[in-house]
């Protein structure tokens, strides 16, 4: 019985705990505009690692990309690519942040 006390505030720690990590993913030559797009998924039973952006069993968001983070902040050229990662548990968020110049 006490084990299975100990299993129980395990599993709900592992639920209430989250950790949010924003990570520099590319730089170019272009010049950093005013201009940011941001483009959004939750993955479940899934993460975000390395170049690996959206590994999961299920992705909400079917058009998340750079390509959907350009076009959001009407971008033409794109300067630098962050992606931010929120882990909640067996649902992991993730954002990409797309700074550039604007479309003229």
């Amino acid at each position: 019985m006490k084990n299975i006390k100990i299993l129980l505030l395990i599993g709900a720690a592992f639920f209430v705990t989250s950790c949010t990590v924003t990570r520099p993913f590319a730089v170019t030559n272009n010049e950093i505009g005013d201009a940011v797009g941001t483009s959004k998924t939750t993955l479940i039973f899934g993460t975000s690692a390395g170049p690996n952006l959206e590994q999961a069993l299920y992705s909400t968001n079917k058009n998340f990309g750079l390509i959907e983070a350009a076009k959001n902040g009407n971008i033409d050229k794109i300067a630098t690519v962050d992606v931010k990662t929120s882990n909640y548990g067996f649902i992991t968020q993730v954002k990409i942040i797309v700074t550039g110049t604007e479309l003229k």
